[in-house]
């Protein structure tokens, strides 16, 4: 009852504050993205405190511009400015569109079930809407302040203030064990084994949320010391901030022993010294070279770095037979369609072995072993694993979920947001400010594609959001960046 009370409460206050300062309400929704796991039930719908967010600033937006939305359809419909029919649409508009009508087919492929619908408001319609809010609001904000940098970065504050906090709170987690009980991750307590998670409930939750928000910190702060002098720079505490997020939130992915997030970030940072200039990408170059013959000249190190990225420790080879039985699965009349939204675990069930074989010791002798010694062997080195809820990689993730026109999809969205980077730097390659944001954005959806190799870098409240508010200002980048083109969209 209290926590009712209390959410309710904190809804209104909320709801005041979009009506007053819709920017403001945007921006604190970006804090508190992990607002998804405050969940209920309203009116019978299983619904998340992040999710109410996103409806009341899309609604209150909604009510503030609908005669301006729908004189713009009706321009659009008796096609009586053409200029505005071209100026004035979305970035990405189409693949919105075609993303929520797949998507809503795979609710159906899915059987219809409440589980579905559950994901696909969740995961993609309103992450959608949240998109066409914060691209209106913050590209009018470009277009009063006159600076694209200046509009977006006031979206890169709240999710840095949030980032601070979390590390903090996975440090403490880490050094004192406190904090840390969760069913999701029942050794992550225990000193041997600790791992922090923050309050996301499981380490890589932590990696995922954290890995590409130091790219965005990184490119933001760049960009914003890019024109000024040292003692300035010192002294600049928005500056300074933002440095301190992205090394604070690389502390929480080494407290939270994320390896696909950390191999992330360390893809994401080279990119973007390549990208940022001729000075950056010359000292990323050495930097790489320095890296490799240390690793490569220390056996142990060597050893450790090609186990991870050849998938032969636990986790890579619990991904590897994941993948194997999930490929199984959709070889099985599910090539076209996948299994459905919400519906991959009831679908690969049947295709699942329980677990593996797994060689603990590194024993050359492993393979004979099993041959040879039999049942009492195989007993002995059995490594029951369970059935997850995704097949953790980003494609095998949309395939399974989407089918295979939502893999394309998918695969179309990313490959356009690198043209739009790599065009966008290309042209603006001599203004330095907008040069190091894009390549900060570029890497940061590079950690979400590599991570999402290893892991599910989008199905999940926070991240789907994140994934598209990456969109929106590569999209609003596009446009801000184009003096001729038109800035307010409805």
């Amino acid at each position: 009852m209290i926590f009712t009370s209390a959410v309710v409460l904190f809804f209104i206050l909320f709801v005041f504050l979009a009506f007053r300062r819709l920017d403001w309400a945007v921006m604190f929704l970006l804090a508190a993205l992990p607002g998804y796991r405050l969940k209920f039930h309203l009116a019978g719908i299983p619904t998340t405190f992040l999710e109410l967010m996103i409806l009341a600033v899309f609604f209150i937006w909604l009510l503030r511009n609908y005669r301006a939305i729908f004189l713009s359809l009706k321009n659009r419909l008796k096609k009586r400015n053409r200029e505005t029919n071209q100026a004035g649409r979305y970035p990405f508009d189409w693949e919105m569109a075609a993303l929520l009508l797949i998507s809503f087919i795979a609710v159906f492929t899915a059987g219809l079930t409440m589980s579905a619908l559950g994901v696909w408001k969740a995961y993609f319609f309103e992450p959608l809407l949240f998109f066409i809010v914060f691209f209106n609001v913050f590209m009018k904000k470009a277009a009063e302040e006159k600076s694209f940098l200046t509009a977006t970065s006031l979206a890169v504050w709240p999710l840095a203030f949030s980032a601070i906090i979390f590390s903090f709170l996975a440090g403490y987690q880490y050094f004192t064990g406190s904090f840390l009980e969760s069913d999701l991750c029942p050794t992550c307590a225990a000193a041997a084994t600790r791992r922090a998670f923050a309050v996301f409930g499981y380490p890589n939750a932590l990696g995922l949320y954290l890995g590409p928000l130091v790219l965005l910190f990184l490119g933001c702060a760049a960009a914003l010391a890019a024109e000024k002098k040292w003692s300035k720079i010192l002294k600049d505490y928005k500056i300074a901030t933002l440095f301190a997020a992205a090394a604070f939130s690389i502390a929480a992915i080494v407290f939270a022993k994320s390896a696909g997030a950390f191999f992330a970030v360390a893809a994401g940072l080279v990119v973007f010294g390549l990208l940022a200039g001729k000075k950056p990408r010359l000292a990323t170059v050495l930097l790489i070279i320095i890296a490799a013959a240390g690793i490569f000249s220390v056996p142990k190190a060597r050893e450790a770095v090609l186990k991870e990225i050849i998938l032969k420790d636990f986790s890579g080879q619990v991904r590897r037979q994941q993948w194997s039985e999930t490929w199984a699965m959709l070889q099985d009349g599910r090539l076209f369609f996948g299994a459905g939204l919400a519906n991959y675990q009831k679908a690969f069930a049947p295709y699942h072995a329980g677990g593996f074989y797994y060689n603990r010791d590194n024993d050359p002798e492993f393979m004979r072993k099993i041959v040879v010694w039999g049942p009492t062997y195989w007993k002995k080195v059995w490594q029951p694993v369970e059935i997850y809820m995704y097949p953790h990689n980003i494609f095998l993730n949309f395939w399974s979920e989407l089918g295979l026109l939502g893999l394309l999809l998918f695969v179309l969205i990313i490959v356009k947001f690198f043209i739009l980077g790599g065009k966008l730097i290309t042209d603006h390659g001599s203004q330095i400010t907008d040069r190091f944001f894009i390549a900060g954005l570029i890497g940061a959806m590079v950690v979400v594609v590599i991570h999402g190799l290893v892991d599910v870098p989008y199905f999940k409240n926070d991240l789907a959001v994140m994934f598209w508010l990456f969109l929106a200002m590569m999209g609003a980048a596009g446009i801000a960046l184009k003096p001729d083109e038109k800035k307010n969209l409805k």
